[in-house]
């Protein structure tokens, strides 16, 4: 795998992209397709709009130093490095920056609390937890896997093809997501900064606070940073790759448990951190009940309207992305094949504009992002 700046991480050289392509890579790419298995959301709760679910926690670290290092709370370090510290996992799969190219990420099978917890805090940025399954799958016992949607969806499919990593893989912890922005959105905000990349020797996209600030370390000792708005709002999300916008599952749906902000009320001046946790395995009901148990994570159940309050544009976003699968199919492009993902009743209850922008704008984008045309690839990125 690769970072290509104006694409994401893509496994380079490519072969082809004009033959049939076959293979256990591509039977286990979400991009591909990407389904519940039969029976999974039979009662789901909300109407299985928001994947399975057994119950909803707010949740924060009780280690101080992790709960601020963290984006909302330290509470994915927290239980991953329980699970480690507990015996019930030899480690934990994680992403973090490269310490050589900070813009970049890296991912890492962190064994002990120190690395495990270093490792906390958002990468808004490029990353592919799946090309190190081989770690996982190396170990002499069993790992917890950390990463989005897509990478947890791709995990579990992959243990299911090769049971002698469905054997290694003992917990996976899904992060909520919102799509991913290539590194030139990173570098942008790095130059509105006022700050070449190049100069760059540390970045955090959040923590120390809630939500946090993007926030630089240059070599030469600056710490300029910007507002979670004014990096996200106004920058990173505006360079989301065009997969992330054709995605249904923001919020980890294939995982054993699903971690977000709850952005279901303000939050106050200097408010720590705290984290919506979805259970929805029993795995994970067990992981989260025994860090609770042993004084890990702190917090309690609270009523499960509080998800759809906490991300109240995913409805609408799985809505418009049935149209968007829907209409590059119409245009004659390939799309991926989403089955048993609620979509189609989202998109009913969109507003007659939001109908005709989610097909007027997919075939605008089509021409803007030339979908018909293969990624342009630096040569030296393929070399």
């Amino acid at each position: 795998m690769a970072d290509v700046p104006e694409a994401g991480r893509r496994p380079l050289p490519i072969a082809s992209i004009n033959g049939r392509v076959a293979g256990a890579a591509l039977a286990a790419c979400p991009g591909a397709r990407l389904q519940h298995e039969d029976g999974v959301l039979d009662g789901a709760p909300l109407g299985g709009s928001w994947g399975p679910i057994l119950a909803l926690y707010e949740c924060w670290a009780t280690d101080p130093v992790v709960r601020h290092k963290g984006s909302s709370g330290g509470v994915i370090s927290a239980l991953a490095a329980h699970a480690v510290t507990s015996g019930a996992a030899v480690g934990a799969l994680q992403v973090q920056a490269r310490k050589d190219a900070p813009l970049e990420n890296e991912t890492v099978l962190n064994r002990s609390y120190a690395d495990i917890v270093g490792a906390a805090g958002s990468r808004y940025s490029p990353a592919s937890p799946g090309e190190r399954l081989d770690l996982v799958e190396a170990a002499e016992g069993r790992s917890v896997v950390v990463g989005k949607p897509c990478d947890i969806a791709a995990t579990r499919r992959a243990a299911q093809l090769r049971p002698s990593l469905g054997e290694k893989v003992g917990l996976t912890i899904g992060i909520f997501c919102a799509g991913t922005p290539t590194t030139r959105g990173t570098e942008e905000v790095v130059r509105r900064l006022g700050v070449e990349p190049g100069d760059v020797a540390r970045l955090d996209y959040r923590g120390e606070g809630w939500p946090g600030r993007f926030r630089l370390r240059t070599r030469d000792g600056r710490t300029p940073s910007f507002s979670y708005e004014e990096s996200w709002g106004e920058t990173l999300q505006k360079h989301r790759q065009w997969r992330c916008m054709i995605c249904p599952d923001h919020t980890s749906e294939f995982a054993d448990l699903a971690v977000g902000d709850p952005w279901y009320r303000e939050l106050r001046d200097g408010e720590p951190g705290r984290s919506l946790v979805v259970v929805r395995t029993e795995a994970g009901r067990a992981a989260l009940e025994a860090a609770l148990r042993d004084g890990a994570v702190a917090g309690g159940p609270i009523p499960l309207e509080r998800l759809p309050q906490s991300q109240p544009n995913l409805a609408a976003t799985r809505g418009a992305v049935w149209a968007r699968v829907r209409t590059m199919r119409l245009a004659g492009l390939p799309a991926p094949e989403y089955t048993g993902l609620p979509s189609f009743r989202l998109w009913l209850r969109l507003g007659w504009r939001d109908k005709v922008r989610s097909t007027a704008g997919t075939l605008r984008r089509i021409k803007a992002k030339r979908l018909r045309e293969p990624e342009p690839r630096p040569m030296q990125e393929v070399a």
